[in-house]
């Protein structure tokens, strides 16, 4: 079968302001389906095979882009492409080249996930094609100078593509005419066993970082970069997750939302997690770019996702690859600032396998 077999593109409904929206679906030669759709350059499903060879879909998610819609905590950002500036920024204000920006306060007093609009919530030209790897699909759109608050027309790339060596490669590039702030990641909720099915207690987390970003009451971070030794936050040996959750049922999240500092030096790409399910046999890896990675365990998850199944708390758990939170405010993080000389460039993949 050649690879532009393993592309489909279906009409997938309409917007409440009636744009149409569309519905790709792509396909390895192992059997590996993706799904993603051009609102919100958004991940709907990822069907992967068990140690038994059968399939399940293990991200959470809608089937109707009405129900993507629906604002957070309806819709707690699942499968989303966010930005501009993913997670928190304190009190939705920076500085930037001496002047000062305010930013929508979607979360409390600060902002989350590029705001009340983000781009979770916007639509994106697509275009499908065919690598050497496998399937392809690009999602561009120009963020407008202005929206929600940032500076510069932004304008910004996100590819999806489907290896046949097991593996769904994310590429963000971006470009701007005025500088600005950027942090672009993926805010998928994963459950090896399956979506719907239960929690994620019995998941096994490995995490590539000696380090975490303790935060304030309201997740901000406090600006230290702590040892995650002697801390429930060390995952530097597998660790299964309904143990850690356990520990921390007292503590004020009931669970982990953090910004966890990756073991490395430089952007090169390198692996940050490996999540382990061992009923299905499910493995997942990740490999990244980017110096941080926030690990949330859908601690105020409530909602109702694919043909009704209810997701309660810790019915999956979000790995978003990412620069710290508040970047823009602590000048001891790496930053967030893009230049109109510069290309900004952000790979995440994740690798899928099988043990028994």
């Amino acid at each position: 079968m050649s690879i532009l077999e393993h592309i489909e593109k279906n009409q997938w409904g309409y917007t409440t302001e009636g744009v149409p929206v569309t519905l790709f679906t792509l396909r390895n030669e192992n059997g590996i389906t993706v799904q993603v759709t051009n609102y919100g350059a958004t991940l709907v499903s990822l069907y992967l095979p068990d140690k038994k060879g059968e399939l399940e879909d293990i991200i959470l998610g809608f089937d109707t882009v009405s129900d993507y819609e629906k604002p957070n905590p309806q819709n707690p950002f699942f499968g989303a492409t966010i930005g501009r500036h993913a997670n928190r920024t304190k009190n939705g204000q920076f500085s930037l080249e001496g002047k000062n920006y305010t930013l929508a306060q979607n979360d409390n007093s600060n902002h989350l996930h590029g705001g009340i609009k983000g781009f979770q919530k916007q639509i994106f030209q697509a275009t499908a094609f065919t690598t050497v790897e496998g399937p392809s699909v690009r999602f561009k759109r120009l963020s407008h100078d202005g929206e929600e608050g940032y500076p510069g027309n932004l304008r910004v790339s996100v590819t999806y593509t489907l290896t046949n060596d097991n593996e769904l490669k994310i590429s963000y590039t971006a470009t701007t005419d005025k500088t600005t702030i950027i942090n672009l990641t993926n805010h998928s909720y994963f459950n090896l066993a399956g979506e719907g099915r239960g929690n994620i207690f019995d998941h096994q987390l490995e995490l590539f970082a000696n380090h975490y970003t303790p935060v304030d009451e309201t997740l901000i971070p406090t600006g230290e970069i702590k040892s995650v030794k002697n801390t429930p936050f060390d995952f530097t040996v597998p660790k299964i997750l309904g143990e850690v959750l356990k520990d921390l049922k007292d503590s004020p999240l009931e669970g982990i939302d953090h910004n966890f500092v990756l073991n490395k030096e430089n952007s090169k790409i390198s692996l940050a997690v490996r999540l382990v399910e061992p009923t299905s046999g499910r493995v997942m890896k990740i490999y990244t770019t980017e110096p941080g990675i926030q690990v949330y365990t859908g601690n105020l998850v409530d909602t109702y996702g694919k043909e009704g199944k209810h997701y309660g708390k810790y019915s999956g758990i979000a790995l978003e690859t990412q620069h710290f939170p508040n970047s823009p405010n602590q000048k001891n993080f790496p930053s967030t600032i893009l230049r109109p000389s510069e290309v900004y460039s952000s790979t995440t993949i994740y690798k899928f396998s099988i043990v028994n």
